[in-house]
């Protein structure tokens, strides 16, 4: 029996909302958004994270309106910019109407350093995507920091690294070298994870130009070195269940595995009615107890052969609803080297509302 549970860093992202008139479909969506979450996951994730490409214009007026809105969350935010929230060839609209915090910066949490960078100010600005050699060599000292003092990474950025030009060659080497175990992204309008066996790539669907599937949001977590993502459509119901670790096979990366990792099962619920009950499951064996509940944290002992399995947890509240989450472990996973781009995509799992259609902007979408 696990007596507590520690949290991982757990967060909500949204994906690009390219605001432009209040009322339209993508205000709305982001104005039940902040109501799901601050109704149910109340202490529940470290913050909401906007991955840029927020005001479509780039204007004080579409800021606004997103700023309106998130400062009703009772979560803490961070919103990065996206080449949309450049188009005026400045990000003083961000700073000043979003009021958010002048990149780059660093934010330690639950033992991971989450490193939040701007690719689209540099010279001619977004899409023309960069960091510039100053804020390179910041994110070097930074994840050289983690590094040292034996912390887990994340970054989060708008596009992938590979879109960075001359420069996604060096920022892949340094990922490859650091301990970042996520990268967490925007632009492309569809759900896409990339894995290249040492870092996770995941860009959110976005809210406001969607082409693929229904609106909603994701939920990410670093537990321990593994990395665990799933996406809740907004009109779905609570509870939702995410298995933090082990890792699914599709998001196991080789330096950030930790051998304790598949001894033990632990998973995050959200709701707002109580969680009456968790339980685990090994390949459609007899459902076992998980313990805890603080801060929405489940755990148990899990036993298992050296050998790839189904592993299954299921919640329910006090009011008789469930959720279910599932993935595949396979232990044991080599790791290759960063490309820092979706070459190394997972494709679809439908489960997870990944598709595999990449319809946006990027590649085979509308050309917004």
């Amino acid at each position: 029996m696990i007596e507590k549970i520690g949290n991982p860093l757990r967060f909500l992202q949204i994906g690009d909302l390219h605001v432009t008139d209040a009322g339209l479909q993508n205000h709305l969506d982001l104005h039940r958004i902040v109501e799901e979450v601050n109704g149910n996951t109340a202490g529940k994730i470290d913050f909401v994270y906007l991955p840029g490409d927020n005001a479509d214009d780039g204007t004080p007026e579409q800021f606004r309106i997103v700023r309106d809105e998130l400062s009703r969350l009772d979560a803490a935010w961070y919103a990065i910019p996206g080449d949309h929230d450049f188009k005026l060839r400045s990000l003083e609209n961000s700073y000043r109407d979003l009021q958010v915090c002048e990149l780059p910066y660093l934010v330690g949490i639950s033992h991971c350093r989450c490193i939040f960078l701007d690719v689209v100010s540099r010279d001619t600005g977004g899409p023309d995507f960069r960091l510039g050699e100053a804020r390179l060599l910041w994110l070097r000292d930074q994840l050289d920091d983690a590094r040292r003092d034996g912390k887990t990474a994340a970054v989060f950025m708008h596009a992938y690294p590979a879109d960075l030009g001359v420069e996604g060659a060096e920022l892949a080497a340094m990922l490859d070298e650091s301990p970042v175990a996520l990268v967490s992204m925007g632009h492309t309008h569809y759900n896409e994870i990339s894995n290249d066996g040492r870092t996770i790539y995941a860009a959110t669907r976005s809210t406001g130009q969607i082409e693929e599937g229904e609106v909603g949001f994701a939920f990410a977590a670093i537990d321990r070195g593994a990395v665990s993502w799933r996406f809740k459509p907004l009109q779905s119901s609570w509870p939702f269940v995410m298995i933090t670790s082990p890792a699914d096979r599709r998001l196991a990366i080789g330096p950030h595995s930790v051998e304790a990792s598949i001894q033990q099962v632990r998973a995050s619920a959200w709701g707002a009615v109580p969680i009456a009950r968790a339980e685990f499951t090994i390949d459609d064996q007899p459902w076992q107890p998980m313990y805890g509940g603080d801060g929405g944290m489940f755990g148990s002992e899990l036993t298992v052969s050296d050998r790839p399995f189904n592993l299954s947890v299921r919640v329910t509240d006090q009011r008789g609803n469930r959720d279910i989450d599932t993935i595949d472990v396979v232990p044991n996973r080599e790791s290759s080297r960063s490309t820092g781009s979706d070459a190394g995509s997972i494709g679809a799992w439908p489960e997870r509302h990944l598709f595999g259609t990449q319809l946006g902007p990027n590649r085979d979408g509308r050309k917004w």
